[in-house]
């Protein structure tokens, strides 16, 4: 299953065809993924207390993967996945623009430039502490004498 979570997908077939999405479910046994704002399914709720109200809730219901295809983010497009290899490390990628589709991989890349830069110094906030102790310890020691 080429499509993740948080992907920007398309519905190329159905009821809902030609409407876009951001993927907020996936089931991979299924084959399954459900889209914010499409396929929405009305559902009732009973009241089970006194003091609950029920209702008629909207809940997007799943779609099948094989009627999605993943928008680039790049180009604006929707495309197949193609998948390669960057750092050693397997990721999703755009045929028609070469733009890295995996979101996660793109921040690990800008978070391993971050660790090239020195790290930033610890300060200790006792040291105040210790310089205003060693004050306030001779002027005791002056009172018992």
């Amino acid at each position: 299953m080429n499509v993740k979570l948080n992907d920007n997908v398309l519905v190329i077939s159905g009821k809902y065809a030609g409407k876009t999405g951001k993927v907020i479910a996936t089931s991979p046994k299924n084959g399954t993924v459900t889209v914010e704002g499409v396929n929405i399914h009305k559902k009732a709720h009973k009241a089970r207390k006194a003091n609950e109200v029920s209702s008629i809730n909207e809940i997007p219901a799943p779609l099948d993967v094989s009627n999605v295809m993943v928008v680039c983010g790049a180009c604006d497009k929707a495309v197949r996945v193609k998948h390669s290899i960057a750092d050693g490390k397997k990721v999703r990628v755009c045929p028609k623009c070469g733009a890295v589709l995996d979101s996660a991989y793109a921040g690990k890349a800008t978070k391993a430039g971050k660790k090239d830069e020195a790290p930033k110094k610890r300060v200790r906030k006792r040291a105040k502490k210790e310089e205003s102790a060693e004050t306030e310890a001779p002027a005791t020691e002056d009172k018992a004498e």
